[in-house]
């Protein structure tokens, strides 16, 4: 049926094949009137909600909101993606002049006053109305949304709560286009045979292909594509190259004044500890991290802090021994790290990526993560070509049960890096799973994989390497929690967990990606078709702990960096870079290691809400996710069909449903153990004391 008479295809029925978005027909100037017209029609819902004259239940109220806005949440999904994937200028305007109309919607649905008292009077009801498990969440979850985003706040507090967070949306776009804009303008033209030097043929492909992209046919560029750059600054033997690019890389966020992120920064943490305060709370971590498993700033601090102390150590070992790979160089700086590490690397353990890489294929590592996914979940993965979408790189598979061939639902892989494509790796969806399997009203996922490989030229295969094929399958345990987290209420399917829980499903799904049985079936090598040889598999086993001090001081060190600056209840005169200086001197952060996320440039951060004070998640979940890879250790099969059922169904599919803590519990039996995180890190103490979370 359609909405509305005009030409807008976002508005009408979206008769592409699986309900797919029209992407050929939609244009930027489209967005506006279909956001306009949705969120009437949300309200419109919403006002009928609260004006129902019977009395306020559990299906006429909370259900009946999960249920609404169904149009609004379809549109805003595909805008969202193809802003983050797809972006030119024009979307980009869109982009900034929706920003705080969504989030005014946003606030007259979670300050309803009349919605929220029929809610309130359910929840205060909750106990004697016989709700099963994934009714009672739901119910649970959207009296804390309301209550987060300031139902019971007076009508004073109320006004300013809107006000500052449809500020906030402004800031939060704001930031990511610059960040954005800063990745788009930047290139490193290689133009002298002697620029090229140390680059090994997949870098080479790869540059190639980048400088093609950007019109400059016949020549060799390097972006700030991590998936480019990485491999330069390993491989360039030209070091005032690599102080250019890592430079680039470094300042993003500060290269050009139009597009300065410090003062956006600085109102962002000033309006956010206002929101918190309004709440009643000290300090925007308090405020945060009060929805969600580390429930304190304490608690994700001494997690962090458990893991800084081992880390620095074996990072400041890794640098004595890279300085003596180096001579007489001088004091390494944070270009030169890589550089060294892969010589040393080579030399320990005799893992050179240019012996590696052709074994690990774009395509052939796409079919071991489908693989992974039918031994361990029952999935079937069949590509369809036909289908139409945003760019011609992107691919589509349909996703089946094994046993009855039931389609379970969609998955898009978008693996390239190219203009107008945000930086890093991400999951999302373009179509939230809900209603009941087999039923009529039953919405399937659509899930899409976002990485930023370097592509290929054309007719050759895409060669990975051991960091790229970790992040391909941590993106694609995201999008299995997408596909498998089927639920009837669309608010706690799928990935709608705590924050500290998301990335648990990721995280755990890395170590099918460099499990020696998966790579034995699965790396061949892209000229003769030969699988991985045993002796190249053993030292890859071997080299996996190497470098770790340095990887988990780039991490931790932004993360405490964010929790830290969210415990702030000051912000007066902020210098963003002189506390950066002052916490990276705090902790005594190695100088040639320098941080992975600066501040001006931390999109986790501040580019949305989600992972504000919160960038310890990942530490968090891999605690969880190292210990529940002991669970298959212990089974002695990595695809053990009873850990494999038991991760399926409290783990995968459960979604929101269940409390984390007690979902993991339901998985493991027990609370996760903090020893195997440290010691897959390779950094766990001599003594220690068994803890868990």
């Amino acid at each position: 049926m359609s909405l509305d008479s005009s030409d807008n295809p976002l508005l009408h029925d979206w008769l592409a094949p699986y309900g797919l978005p029209p992407f050929g027909q939609v244009r930027a100037a489209h967005y506006a009137p279909a956001f306009a017209q949705a969120m009437q029609l949300h309200r419109a819902e919403l006002d009928a909600i609260a004006a129902n004259p019977e009395p306020p239940g559990f299906e006429n109220t909370a259900a009946a909101l999960d249920g609404s806005g169904r149009l609004l949440r379809r549109i805003e999904l595909l805008f969202e993606n193809l802003c983050e994937a797809h972006s030119d200028e024009a979307l980009q305007v869109v982009e900034r002049e929706m920003a705080p109309r969504l989030a005014a919607h946003r606030n007259a649905v979670y300050l309803h006053a009349g919605l929220f008292a029929r809610l309130d009077a359910v929840h205060e009801r909750r106990a004697a109305l016989g709700l099963d498990t994934e009714a009672h969440s739901l119910l649970e979850r959207l009296h804390r949304d309301f209550v987060l985003a300031g139902a019971r706040l007076s009508p004073e507090g109320q006004a300013r709560h809107a006000a500052i967070t449809e500020r906030l949306a402004a800031l939060h776009t704001a930031f990511s286009q610059a960040v954005l804009g800063d990745e788009n303008a930047w290139l490193l033209a290689l133009q002298a045979p002697q620029d090229l030097d140390g680059l090994p043929p997949f870098v080479l492909d790869a540059a190639r292909v980048a400088a093609a992209q950007r019109g400059l046919n016949g020549g060799y560029a390097i972006t700030l594509s991590a998936s480019l750059i990485e491999p330069f600054l390993a491989f360039s033997t030209r070091r005032d190259l690599r102080e250019l690019a890592w430079r680039a890389w470094s300042s993003r966020g500060t290269a050009a004044p139009e597009r300065d992120t410090r003062p956006l920064i600085v109102e962002i943490l000033e309006l956010r500890l206002e929101l918190a305060r309004l709440h009643g709370h000290a300090s925007y971590a308090d405020y945060a991290l009060s929805d969600r498993m580390a429930a304190t700033p304490q608690a994700a601090e001494t997690l962090l802090m458990r893991a800084w102390e081992p880390a620095r150590r074996r990072a400041l070992e890794e640098l004595e021994a890279l300085q003596a790979q180096a001579g007489d160089l001088g004091p390494l700086q944070p270009w030169d790290w890589r550089f060294y590490a892969e010589q040393v690397r080579q030399q320990r353990f005799h893992v050179d990526d240019t012996e590696v890489k052709p074994y690990f294929q774009l395509d052939r590592l796409l079919d071991a993560m489908f693989d992974c996914a039918g031994r361990l979940f029952g999935l079937r993965f069949v590509e369809q070509p036909g289908p139409r979408l945003y760019h011609p790189d992107v691919r589509l598979w349909e996703v089946r049960d094994q046993q009855d061939e039931r389609l379970v639902g969609l998955f898009l892989g978008d693996n390239f890096a190219r203009p107008g494509k945000k930086g890093g790796a991400w999951m999302s969806l373009y179509r939230l799973p809900s209603g009941v399997r087999g039923e009529a009203s039953e919405v399937l996922p659509i899930v899409a994989n976002h990485n930023n490989f370097a592509k290929a030229p054309d007719g050759e295969p895409t060669l990975l390497s051991a960091d790229d094929v970790r992040g391909l399958f941590h993106e694609f345990g995201h999008g299995l929690h997408g596909l498998l987290g089927r639920l009837r209420y669309e608010r706690v399917a799928a990935c709608n967990v705590l924050q500290d829980f998301i990335e648990l499903p990721s995280q755990l799904f890395e170590h099918w990606g460099h499990a020696p049985d998966v790579l034995r079936r699965h790396a061949l090598h892209a000229r003769t078709g030969e699988p991985i040889p045993e002796a190249l598999l053993a030292r890859l086993e071997a080299a996996r702990r190497f470098n770790q001090g340095y990887q988990a001081v780039q991490y931790v060190a932004p993360a405490l960096i964010d929790l830290a600056l969210h415990r702030r209840t000051d912000y007066q005169g902020l210098d963003v870079e002189a506390v950066e200086r002052e916490w990276c001197e705090r902790l005594g952060v190695p100088g040639a290691v320098g941080l992975r996320h600066r501040l001006p440039h931390f999109r986790h951060v501040f580019s949305g809400s989600h992972y504000a004070a919160g960038y310890y998640v990942y530490l968090w979940a891999e605690v969880l996710d190292a210990d529940a890879w002991e669970a298959f250790v212990e089974a002695g099969d990595i695809f053990d069909p009873t850990v494999a059922a038991r991760l399926h169904q409290h783990i995968y599919r459960s979604g929101g449903s269940v409390e984390p803590r007690a979902a993991y519990r339901a998985f493991r039996g027990r609370d996760a153990r903090v020893e195997p995180m440290l010691a897959q890190r390779g950094l766990l103490p001599e003594a220690g004391v068994a803890a868990g979370l």
